[in-house]
């Protein structure tokens, strides 16, 4: 549904990515220093289970910030499917350098492809349905824009990156606006060409927000019955969302009534790292000549 945009994208990752150091290393890698200055090293960081890969462009930051000398050699790219003990890439420079930043590294693609490895498996459960899957606002605090893009990455789609891009009118927004008709002809009146959905908690409110001109209404926590009763009064006039409560169990389900989007909060806020190793080997240093 939205663009992630590239710009936006390249700024977060170097946020992301300084931070990560920051928090890691502060002031010094005091156990790095246990290790001569100029030793130098090979890693190999392998999968123990497959996945869909992503995360390349925080790696390559994380050497970018740390030491630019570190060569970085990927055998894969973003949205590449793995299995377990392939190899991901090959590193080679300084064993400091490697080792300080050895859990950066891990953890950015740890997470983010166990983000996209995720939205992979559901967009597979409902390929054959048309229907479009979206994430949600339930991201990682400070890595919106990485798991949205991850997300792709494994096939779904992002929904509105925050509050400033697109309006949801929500129960709370109703409620304070006045009702649905108000508050979409307000939205309508401040921003134009900005997309407007509305959230229905039943099927009165969901004709109130097909008659008040939205662009999408969301389907909050409908049975299966109401969803195919809310595809049928739409009629194509707008596009509809189902969300609330969706689940591997009841995903098909909901994506065979018609429905044109399905957002899925656990796309982000519930995956488990993908179990990467790194194996580091030091380069033995050329003997002094006598």
């Amino acid at each position: 549904m939205y663009s992630i945009e590239p710009a936006a994208l390249v700024a977060a990752i170097k946020t992301n990515v300084s931070d990560a150091l920051a928090e890691d290393i502060a002031n010094g890698d005091i156990n790095a220093a246990l290790i001569p200055e100029q030793s130098t090293a090979t890693a190999t960081v392998i999968t123990r289970e497959s996945a869909v890969v992503c995360g390349t462009a925080w790696v390559e930051e994380v050497f970018a910030q740390l030491d630019p000398s570190v060569t970085v050699n990927w055998h894969v790219e973003d949205g590449d499917r793995v299995e377990p003990n392939e190899t991901l890439l090959t590193l080679q420079g300084n064993a400091r350098s490697l080792l300080s930043a050895e859990r950066v590294v891990l953890n950015f693609l740890q997470l983010l492809s166990a983000t996209a490895t995720r939205a992979a498996h559901f967009v597979e459960r409902v390929s054959s349905t048309g229907v479009t899957l979206l994430d949600t606002r339930k991201t990682l605090p400070g890595l919106r824009l990485a798991q949205k893009y991850a997300v792709t990455c494994g096939g779904a789609k992002s929904h509105r990156m925050g509050l400033y891009d697109a309006y949801l009118i929500k129960e709370n927004h109703i409620a304070a606006s006045g009702g649905i008709q108000q508050a979409v002809a307000l939205a309508r009146t401040m921003n134009p060409t900005t997309i407007v959905e509305v959230e229905a908690e039943t099927l009165v409110e969901f004709q109130e927000a097909l008659n008040a001109g939205a662009d999408i209404v969301m389907l909050d926590n409908f049975s299966l019955d109401e969803t195919r009763n809310a595809v049928a009064l739409a009629a194509g006039q707008i596009k509809i969302e189902a969300s609330g409560g969706v689940n591997d169990e009841s995903l098909v389900d909901i994506a065979q009534t018609g429905v044109d989007f399905i957002s899925m909060g656990t796309l982000t806020k519930d995956v488990a790292a993908i179990d990467l190793s790194m194996r580091l080997t030091v380069v033995p240093s050329a003997p002094c000549n006598q």
